[in-house]
């Protein structure tokens, strides 16, 4: 899930990577005279944060559903607005301690201990020049405002005030572009700089936007759907602007930039692909696995860990191997899998319509295994064409707190041989139920939360829920082929495997050939994706650990409290305590189901 994760407390790392115009001036203060309650100073304070965030990083605003911002977007990799960032960071933890956590119980001490290592984990972060390689092929702004501009993600084209908050924003990537530009040229200075495949897979995306007429261009799709019911001379007046400013701005904008990173900046780059490589590099490395692991794991650690996982997933492979009568090695097992017709679809729509079966398959098999379903809802949809080819196989779109916006599984249906059937009950329960959209529109359905936590996450944690959503197949109904389980395991071995390949990438010196070799000797996974995922942990370092680590800590807290709890232990409230109160650095979560076992 790429931008599944738009949320906190890794916002200030994520919309840095998502979001941009100068920094304005926050439109709300909430800051008052510290209440005589304790919790209420908490609440305060935290919401005080949330809002003075939102004017920071208005972005994130409209993906939960605040319209108050939509016509900006912050240069979040401008020196002003780095500045104030790190300041508001800096004002909220030491106001938060002014609060004596003595003083605090449930769910403010909750909050508390929260909220104050939020604010030191970004702190730590501006000591890492992130903003000097701003763009990449996963998951950076370019690629991001086309979704935006065609209408058919976040960015709402319903009234004629949300078009008229698009036009606006449009003037604010163009600085964003600029700056980027401008930071680069100091990183070339600097010798920070992104490796060179990162900017070959950049460069096509960008040109994708370049079109020979208007009309071709995404950013021309809120024209061609504009409501029936507007104005004929607001329709007149939209469509000249739309036209003046894709042609004028926008294209001209990705041409500066892709003729930048074409002829300018590619020649600069380097030919390593870790992280490691960087000044300081190593320090780089490990913050950045602190942030998505929420642990203090060493990236030596982490890499045996892998190894030992994938050791024991491929043993589990064999058993399927056997049970479906396949005779030969498990290198000609993933050959057969891979080369089988009877395993793929011939058409995009036949891959959509089979995922809508899983979905109603479901339907009565949840509530056996969870006491509360999200209200939301959510659509299956194809990848967008112009970034099908350098995405990952599935992701999804988080739906509006309100429902005005309904989540997106996203689907990749650019290479149907990278699809194949026996993942895709696995795909589902990981992307949509119980994963993905059940966990993270769950937390957004508990009004009570504080909104730092309502919209917030952490990988380790979100990613790990969604991991441990797919071992929940077999209790789901699903998984009666043995193919579709050796399915949960390909799939399970992909989220090992990354915790060899991506501290290998950042840690050991790996080379992407020798990542590549070590992914298809271990698995079934199309070439095209092992190739895929590999550029993606260069080009995110640290994320991809998150996944199994957190579905590994969730897996141990409930083995614990089955074997505490014997015949008293209940899944359905076990799940209670793992999604009641939201995103949690897995220390926090581990220390919150202790203390249930233990009363």
């Amino acid at each position: 899930m790429r931008i599944k994760a738009l949320l906190l407390p890794a916002a200030s790392a994520l919309l840095l990577a998502c979001s941009p115009g100068e920094a304005p001036a926050p439109a709300v203060s909430m800051k008052t005279e510290p209440a005589t309650d304790a919790g209420e100073r908490l609440n305060e304070l935290v919401e005080s944060y949330f809002d003075e965030f939102l004017a920071l990083n208005p972005l994130l605003g409209t993906f939960i559903g605040d319209d108050r911002f939509n016509d900006r977007l912050a240069n979040n990799i401008g020196p002003k607005h780095l500045q104030a960032s790190r300041a508001l960071e800096a004002e909220y933890l030491e106001r938060i301690g002014a609060i004596d956590p003595e003083t605090l119980e449930g769910q403010h001490l909750l909050s508390y201990e929260i909220f104050r290592l939020d604010r030191r984990t970004a702190l730590d972060g501006f000591e890492f020049p992130g903003e000097l390689i701003p763009v990449d092929q996963q998951s950076s702004l370019p690629s991001f405002f086309a979704q935006l501009g065609s209408g058919q993600s976040v960015q709402p084209f319903v009234t004629v005030s949300d078009y008229e908050n698009f036009l606006a924003r449009i003037g604010d990537f163009t600085v964003w572009v600029d700056q980027a530009i401008a930071n680069m040229r100091a990183g070339v200075e600097k010798g920070i700089v992104q490796p060179r495949i990162v900017v070959v897979k950049v460069i096509p995306q960008l040109e994708a936007q370049l079109v020979d007429s208007l009309e071709e261009s995404l950013f021309y799709m809120p024209v061609e759907n504009m409501p029936d019911n507007f104005a004929e001379a607001d329709r007149e007046r939209l469509t000249a602007a739309y036209t003046t400013a894709v042609g004028e701005q926008i294209i001209p904008a990705y041409r500066r930039l892709r003729d930048f990173m074409r002829d300018e900046y590619a020649p600069e780059t380097r030919a390593t692909v870790g992280i490691s490589a960087l000044p300081e590099g190593e320090d780089w490395y490990a913050y950045l696995v602190r942030v998505h692991t929420t642990t203090d794991l060493a990236p030596e650690t982490i890499h045996q860990l892998g190894l030992d996982e994938v050791a024991r997933i491929r043993a589990e492979m064999e058993q399927v191997m056997e049970e479906v009568g396949f005779e030969g090695t498990l290198a000609e097992f993933f050959e057969h899998v891979k080369t089988d017709d009877r395993f793929y679809f011939d058409e995009a729509e036949q891959l959509i319509d089979a995922y809508s079966d899983i979905k109603a398959k479901l339907e009565d098999e949840l509530p056996k295994l969870f006491s509360r379903l999200p209200e939301a809802g959510f659509e299956i949809r194809p990848v967008e064409a112009f970034r099908a080819e350098s995405a990952a196989g599935g992701s999804y779109q988080p739906a509006t707190p309100d429902g005005s916006r309904a989540g997106v599984f996203y689907v990749n249906t650019f290479n149907l041989r990278a699809q194949p059937k026996f993942g895709m009950e696995t795909l589902y329960l990981h992307e949509a139920e119980p994963g993905h959209h059940f966990q993270i529109s769950l937390q957004q359905e508990v009004e009570s939360l504080p909104r730092f936590r309502r919209f917030g996450g952490y990988t380790a944690y979100v990613e790990g829920w969604a991991l441990y959503a797919e071992s929940l197949g077999r209790e789901l109904g699903l998984f009666q082929d043995p193919y579709q389980y050796y399915g949960r395991l390909s799939d399970e071995m992909l989220r090992a495997m990354r915790l060899v390949v991506d501290t290998g990438l950042h840690a050991q010196g790996w080379s992407r050939d020798k990542a590549i070799e070590y992914m298809l000797e271990n698995s079934s996974i199309a070439e095209s994706d092992v190739v895929s995922e590999v550029e993606r942990y260069i080009a995110n370092p640290g994320q991809a650990l998150a996944y199994k680590l957190g579905q590994l800590r969730i897996s141990e807290l409930r083995a614990k409290a089955e074997a505490a709890l014997g015949e008293d232990f209940d899944i359905r409230e076990f799940h209670v305590q793992i999604l009641e109160d939201g995103a949690l650095p897995l220390e926090v979560l581990e220390a919150k189901v202790l203390r249930w076992i233990d009363t």
